[in-house]
């Protein structure tokens, strides 16, 4: 799957074999290479709620690459959790879900 915007893209691989351990590939993009990509853990608590460890690894294979990841990695990191949690209380109010962000 293509995803991206403003110029920037990248090609995914999915991998769902594990629902509780996805994990997306970079496989073609015009600023990242090597090892680039995210993988999502979920683990369910005894309480029912779910707790879900996201790690994105970014790297960039020309300057426009390496910037992006320096800013992503630094002053992007609270936008993008602070958008990610926001995701997942949406999917949680839609599900009638009870969700508790980590502190």
């Amino acid at each position: 799957m293509t995803e991206g915007s403003n110029g920037i893209w990248e090609r995914l691989h999915y991998d769902w074999s594990d629902p509780n351990h996805v994990v997306l590939t970079t496989t073609d993009s015009n600023v990242w290479g090597g090892a680039s990509g995210h993988t999502y853990t979920s683990t369910r608590r005894p309480d029912g709620l779910t707790d879900i460890d996201v790690l994105v690894v970014r790297e960039g294979k020309n300057l426009k690459g390496w910037v992006l990841g320096l800013v992503l990695g630094t002053i992007g990191r609270s936008v993008l959790e602070t958008a990610f949690a926001k995701s997942v209380d949406a999917i949680a109010a839609r599900n009638a879900v009870p969700s508790e962000r980590a502190a």
